[in-house]
């Protein structure tokens, strides 16, 4: 479910030029203000943010010059200031493919921007092999050896400058022993992922510059106790710490939570003087004695922590992406009433789709290191709002419909056309990576805050 980066050449002629350069002008004013510090500090085998520090503003998608540019010969200046905003807004960078020398270089040309801003970049690793379980997101490398020499170029590019690396995200959410695919078309096994995991940890962390965040998920997917025996594994304790919800919209509230529940965990069972040693599937969690679907039970496993930690003191620290939960996950419930009707099998499978661009949704708390919350390194935008997360069809699994209870009299009639139709937007979604302006728009008019 994440998404891959995909950067575009601009092409800056007429009126392009001009809405081009009303994004980048006002990128360049955001970046280059003064007072923001832009180095990370360096406290034990971490590396902790300053609080100041200012992150990288890439430059605007050309998917967005052109909606801005629409907008504008539109009049409508309102929406257009809306997205010119949210592309001045710092955010990660993605590299997800490529051959190394190509990585290499792409790497470092965004850290020689991100020099000429003063600014921290964000940068997102997403070339495993066996990626997303091979959905809307497949690719990476096509195997260990491949990934290894690509993340060592990924980690020349950077050099020794500051950087913020978000590794490999859904790598750990979605082992391949979890994906369901026979050896015969999904060759990868869970100890190969572990073992590429703790090579990109290795490799990275060599350079003193860089602060390297593992998979954590997100607070409404794996447990307490499996994600921290993975992140353990995979080389946590010497990376800078974890990132939840890429690509996600779980609340801050939860992820605050249940990232507190993780550092709490690992702490525990790495703890030779703790009962609970080296036995992660103790830990409490949202599931239990909490209930997920229910906050107001979470307080339940916060108790838990605090009557069994011992001596254990909590340091693995996280990252949270807040591009897009302004308004939380969408439960598909609206689909139920009138006009949709839409029978309980249809919003089930819509529900268990709803990370695939659903409707509703809006950016959420802007990228910061300046969090008040001791083990939160910072709020950032790593999803790049505006990008699809893929075709979400009925033929990928994540959307259904029932034609016959509600349909426009634009949307197909065939069942081949419906199966590649995304009736939330009413449309067929863009591929992944790819602009969508109309998600792009609602995401920057339903901004919470």
């Amino acid at each position: 479910m994440a998404i891959r980066f995909m950067r575009h050449a601009l092409r800056l002629t007429g009126t392009t030029l001009l809405a081009t350069l009303v994004l980048a002008g006002t990128a360049l004013a955001a970046a280059l203000a003064p007072a923001a510090a832009s180095t990370a500090g360096h406290a034990g085998t971490g590396r902790n943010l300053d609080p100041a520090t200012r992150f990288f503003v890439p430059p605007p998608d050309q998917g967005a010059v052109q909606q801005v540019l629409q907008l504008l010969k539109s009049g409508d200046l309102a929406d257009a200031k809306l997205i010119t905003r949210m592309e001045a807004t710092p955010k990660a960078v993605w590299f997800d493919g490529g051959t190394p020398a190509q990585v290499q270089a792409q790497v470092r040309q965004t850290m020689t921007e991100a020099a000429f801003e003063h600014a921290v970049p964000v940068l997102v690793a997403y070339d495993i092999p066996g990626r997303d379980c091979a959905q809307y997101s497949a690719g990476g490398a096509l195997d260990q050896a491949g990934y290894e020499a690509w993340i060592s170029a990924f980690t020349a590019g950077i050099g020794r400058g500051p950087a913020v690396v978000i590794l490999e995200p859904d790598a750990l959410g979605n082992m391949p022993s979890g994906c369901g695919l026979p050896a015969s078309v999904y060759p990868f096994t869970d100890a190969e992922r572990i073992a590429e995991l703790n090579y990109a940890v290795s490799a990275l962390e060599a350079d003193r510059g860089a602060s390297v965040y593992l998979d954590g998920t997100h607070s409404a997917w794996q447990s307490v106790g499996t994600i921290t025996q993975r992140l353990l594994e995979a080389g946590v304790q010497q990376a800078q710490g974890f990132f939840l919800n890429v690509s996600n919209y779980q609340p801050n509230d939860e992820l605050l939570d249940y990232g507190t529940w993780i550092s709490d965990c690992v702490a525990m069972v790495t703890d030779p003087s703790n009962a609970f040693y080296n036995n992660p599937s103790v830990c409490a969690s949202q599931y239990y004695p909490a209930t997920q679907s229910d906050f107001s039970t979470w307080g339940l496993t916060t108790a838990w922590y605090a009557q069994n930690m011992g001596n254990a003191v909590a340091a693995t620290r996280f990252v949270i992406d807040t591009s897009r939960n302004g308004n939380g996950p969408n439960n598909m419930q609206t689909y139920e009433n009138a006009p949709y009707d839409q029978p309980a099998s249809v919003i089930s499978t819509l529900a268990s789709g709803n990370w695939c661009n659903p409707p509703g949704a809006g950016l959420s708390t802007r990228p910061t290191a300046d969090t008040g919350v001791p083990l939160l390194d910072a709020y950032l935008w790593v999803k790049v709002p505006g990008e699809s997360d893929g075709q979400c069809d009925a033929a990928g699994g994540v959307r259904a419909w029932d034609y016959t209870d509600y349909t426009q009299p634009s949307w197909p009639t065939t069942s081949a056309q419906q199966q590649l139709f995304d009736p939330l937007w009413g449309l067929d979604d863009p591929a992944a990576g790819a602009w969508f302006p109309q998600q792009a728009l609602q995401l920057a008019q339903d901004a919470n805050p």
